[in-house]
């Protein structure tokens, strides 16, 4: 059973969260309600998953660097950050500290169940349009490569970066595998990615974790 660390300073979501993960018997489930708290807990039981709000006691967004001591801690423990905020400039800075996924609070269970999946597998997840939206951002705010993509190509890369195979992403966008495999050829080039592999890696770095102001 996967041990899940839960730092959140709501009672209600707390439950929610035990109430989903516990009924679809994939967690055994530990709570802090303070990021202090939360880090001593981390330290002592050493948790396979944390789930991390960034909104903590009122300390804006503290969750941040909390989310930041946990991956130099643990460089390989997967950390979904459930937030209130379907903010694409607090995504990235989210991802960009260390959060392998980020889901906003405001969501289904099945939403909840598929990202808890996704980043226990170690797998990036944020949700279709977030992750289009900061894909724009980027595209904005970066002179080069990511200026250079066309909207379809921005679109596919959001997906990859999301964990879609192939056919999801030609189902998403309504196209041929034959297209998004054409499509994903030339955001290798325009990318520098040798492989799929490093086209993946580069739609993580430029799409998810890609910080505001940039």
């Amino acid at each position: 059973m996967t041990r899940v660390l839960l730092i959140d300073d709501h009672p209600i979501v707390a439950q929610g969260c035990r109430y989903i993960l516990e009924d679809a018997g994939v967690c055994e489930l530990m709570e802090a309600s303070t990021a202090l708290a939360g880090y001593r807990l981390f330290r002592r039981r050493a948790p396979d998953v944390a789930i991390v709000d960034l909104a903590l006691s009122g300390s804006g967004l503290a969750g941040l660097s909390l989310v930041r001591r946990l991956r130099a801690q643990a460089m390989r423990m997967p950390i979904l950050v459930f937030s209130m905020h379907a903010d694409p400039v607090i995504a990235s800075r989210a991802l960009e500290a260390g959060a392998t996924g980020y889901l906003v609070k405001d969501t289904s269970a099945a939403d909840l169940l598929e990202a808890f999946d996704k980043v226990r597998r170690g797998q990036p997840y944020i949700s279709h349009q977030l992750a289009l939206e900061v894909a724009m951002m980027s595209s904005r705010g970066r002179p080069g490569t990511m200026a250079d993509l066309t909207p379809r190509e921005l679109q596919a890369l959001a997906l990859l970066a999301e964990g879609k195979a192939y056919g999801q992403i030609a189902d998403e966008l309504g196209v041929s595998y034959k297209t998004v495999a054409n499509t994903c050829s030339q955001l290798k080039s325009k990318l520098g990615a040798g492989n799929l592999a490093e086209l993946i890696h580069r739609a993580i770095r430029y799409v998810a974790t890609a910080p505001a102001g940039r």
